[in-house]
């Protein structure tokens, strides 16, 4: 049906009464009838093709005997007209000597025509010639359209070539060439008539087999359109069958072997509705005896289930990539839904890029209910079945991204000027020294004053880097506290004391320590090196810290801390396994009783979860087991805390990478000196057409861009300052011009327009407002003092 270009109805199912037998029965029938059909086609098809190719080698091929029959004739005429003005009486004899010589010797020359590829016809010609040693006359004719072959049913490029040989030899080889390569032979003659005859012959069978082939391809679309009409509704039919037969498969037989028996995992939720379904499905078959649903009690642990809708169901995939929770564990998916984001969001922190990526987002959440029906491409259908895990993406960037004052590498003064400036020009490069503090400190995000100079990237890598590992540490510690909940559920104290506890000290006993000297380092504005201090704290515990001490009895903490980490590991090892091993002994001793559910069948469940209850335990492998996962989370402490420097690493790449984009592709290309020439005088008109004519000068060469705009009303200073405003421009009244300075830095340029544009611009003029921001950034100036002067009159 695809093929023919059919496609099922969409008209509503109608209820007939066909059943599967009868269905199996008229599928029969229709596929034997289209198999006939299909075959018929395909012979007709093939016909087709041949006669279309016959054809051509007719008209082709005929052309060349015309034309060699014209020569010939030409040639004989010039022949006859020669002898005759040079009439002897020698030449009769002469003549007809030659004549009989001739006679005598002539050989019988054969020919072969018909098609061969394009692609192949210098390969075909050249074989001929090297295969018959140079005695054959080959000539060829392209086709100008392509042709379906009748083999393959292929559109292809083919000339049309005859083939002059001598002798049976001769025709063998090239026989067999012309099966090698594919090429299609036809029967020729040489007589004009017969030619002409051959060629309305193969006409009117042409016409025939088309007038047939329509009709046979009519016939099978009625067919197939039947089918259409039909498809849904069997298609329903077949796919409810098979449901059943697949669910029965799945029931077995009871003792008396008079009904069915069915035993599965059910949501509690949907106890309810599974019985509503049940007494449903007993009106509606009309059924003398009801279904009977009731809950047994195993101690057969249940398969996971969690509920999802289309906001959550992509951030549970992301979990159960890595694993999946055991029944009734904590779901970590529910904080996955904040954290993943903005962990994303740290590395990609810069609020225009973060908008760009939430206004592609709301196209997929606004069409949801249209491209949900579509078939889309993998990335497509992927990236939409993630558009809420992208939204919060986007959003969380644009948060971090006003943190590190970053928009698309640009900083803006969200929040007024620095807090902090220069005595005077020397100390622009300089890191603290020189700088005066002027204003409160910045309220939110990184000062814009960082930006474009020396330390900008000492401190910022500085700053992303112990943020990184404060998250890190945060995020390690909420995987742990969530172990102690489902331990407390389960009521297995073991976890509590000898995996939540020993896992707890040890790792903020090394990353919690450090983790606080991030923050003490920054409240304090100590100039310790906490490299340093970690090292040091390892290999000698019992040094003096000198200037990398941040607050008073840190050593005695140090060596405190130390300690509770080495002790830590054994305390994670060898307790566990042992008091597992006692009390399995105990309980089959029968020397300890606990009920169902007790701390000690949720240890055994533990150790032993894909039993399903078994009794047997191996002191061996729980030891390994317990080994693994101390080693396990050891080495995982430091090698995480590793890994969430990619956070730090990814974010500066991500900015260097903007920045680079910025500094040497955009404002290369606009870096250009420019100067304003006045045009008109006066300081208040009526009615003024205001024209500013900008000469540029680049290079040796100069030309004039002009921009007329007009503004009704009158135009004085107060208005040409508020227009300034508008543009981030300053106003000056110099001998009755208006003279509206712009800097050319093209950082400040660009953070005035879109600040003010953010801020205060109406939005029936976003259209003008996009058009002057476009000319505007063309003519952005690169470098310290230089400046345009625009003159308004």
């Amino acid at each position: 049906m695809d093929k023919a270009g059919v496609s099922p109805s969409s008209k509503p199912v109608t209820q007939t009464d066909i059943d599967m037998d009868g269905l199996d029965l008229k599928l029969g029938e229709l596929e034997a009838e289209l198999v006939e059909m299909n075959a018929n086609n395909d012979k007709l098809q093939r016909t087709y093709n041949e006669l279309i190719e016959y054809k051509l080698v007719l008209l082709k091929a005929g052309e060349f005997f015309s034309s060699a029959l014209s020569s010939a004739t030409a040639q004989q005429r010039e022949i006859e007209s020669h002898q005759v003005g040079e009439e002897s009486l020698d030449t009769p004899l002469l003549a007809d000597q030659e004549i009989s010589t001739d006679s005598s010797k002539q050989v019988k020359l054969g020919f072969l025509t018909g098609l061969v590829p394009k692609e192949k016809s210098l390969a075909f010609e050249r074989i001929i010639f090297r295969a018959t040693r140079g005695n054959v006359f080959i000539r060829q004719s392209a086709i100008e359209v392509p042709v379906i072959d009748p083999i393959s049913g292929e559109k292809i490029e083919k000339n049309v070539f005859v083939v002059f040989y001598s002798g049976e030899r001769a025709k063998t080889k090239i026989l067999k060439i012309c099966e090698a390569f594919g090429a299609n032979r036809y029967p020729f003659t040489e007589d004009l008539g017969k030619q002409n005859q051959i060629i309305d012959e193969v006409s009117g069978k042409v016409s025939e087999l088309k007038t047939t082939i329509d009709a046979g391809l009519l016939h099978r679309s009625n067919l197939l359109q039947t089918i259409g009409d039909q498809f849904v509704q069997w298609n329903s039919l077949v796919r409810k069958e098979k449901s059943i037969y697949h669910t029965l498969n799945m029931l077995s037989l009871d003792v008396t072997k008079k009904c069915l028996v069915a035993e599965g995992w059910s949501p509690v939720f949907a106890s309810k509705q599974i019985q509503e379904a049940l007494q449903r499905a007993a009106f509606d078959s009309s059924s003398q005896v009801g279904a009977i649903f009731q809950v047994l009690h195993t101690k057969e642990s249940p398969p996971t289930y969690f509920r999802t809708n289309i906001f959550t169901t992509a951030f549970q995939e992301i979990v159960d990539a890595y694993g999946v929770a055991r029944y009734q564990e904590a779901n970590p998916g529910v904080y996955t839904i904040v954290t993943f984001p903005f962990l994303f969001a740290v590395m990609f922190g810069d609020w225009g890029h973060g908008i760009c990526l939430l206004l592609t987002t709301l196209v997929f959440i606004i069409r949801e209910n249209k491209l949900s029906g579509q078939k889309l491409g993998d990335i497509t259908e992927m990236t939409f079945g993630g558009r809420y895990v992208i939204l919060l993406m986007a959003l969380f960037s644009i948060y971090t991204g006003l943190i590190y004052n970053e928009f698309f590498s640009v900083p803006f003064e969200l929040f007024g000027h620095s807090a902090y400036a220069c005595r005077d020009l020397s100390c622009r490069d300089a890191t603290t020294d020189g700088l005066i503090k002027v204003g409160p400190t910045y309220p939110f995000g990184v000062d814009p004053v960082w930006h474009g100079t020396r330390s900008e990237l000492p401190f910022l890598n500085s700053l992303k880097m112990k943020m990184s590992i404060l998250l890190g540490v945060a995020q390690m510690n909420l995987g742990i506290i969530l172990s102690f909940f489902n331990a407390v559920y389960f009521r297995n104290g073991l976890n509590i004391w000898f995996q939540f506890i020993p896992q707890m000290i040890f790792l903020n006993s090394l990353f919690g320590y450090l983790s606080l000297l991030i923050i003490v380092k920054w409240a304090t504005g100590s100039q310790a090196d906490l490299y340093h201090v970690m090292i040091y704290m390892f290999l000698s515990p019992t040094d003096e810290l000198g200037e990398n001490q941040l607050f008073a009895g840190q050593k005695m903490v140090q060596q405190v801390l130390l300690l509770l980490a080495l002790v830590s590991v054994p305390w994670m090892l060898l307790p566990k396994p042992f008091l597992m091993k006692k009390q399995h002994e105990d309980r089959h001793l029968g020397q300890s009783y606990t009920p169902l559910q007790s701390t000690e069948e949720s240890l055994q469940v533990e150790v032993n979860h894909d039993s399903h209850g078994h009794e047997e335990f191996e002191f061996s492998e729980v030891f390994v087991h317990q080994l693994i996962h101390t080693i396990e989370f050891v080495l995982g402490a430091v090698s995480n805390t590793a890994s969430y420097l990619r956070l730090w690493a990814l974010s500066l790449a991500h900015s260097e990478l903007s920045s680079v984009f910025y500094e040497k592709v955009l404002l290369l290309a606009w870096a250009m000196r420019l100067q304003v020439v006045p045009l008109y005088n006066g300081a208040k008109l009526d009615t003024i057409s205001m024209e500013l004519g900008v000469v540029i000068r680049d290079g040796g060469g100069s030309f004039l861009v002009s921009a007329a705009r007009k503004v009704s009303g009158i135009l004085e200073v107060e208005m040409a300052e508020a227009m300034a405003m508008i543009f981030g421009l300053q106003v000056a009244l110099e001998h009755g011009v208006v003279m509206v300075t712009l800097e050319t830095d093209p950082q400040l340029q660009f953070q005035a327009l879109v600040g003010q544009f953010l801020c205060r611009f109406p939005f029936y003029q976003l259209v003008d407002y996009i058009l002057h921001l476009v000319s505007l950034a063309f003519s952005l100036v690169r470098g310290n003092g230089n400046q345009v002067t625009r003159h308004m009159g």
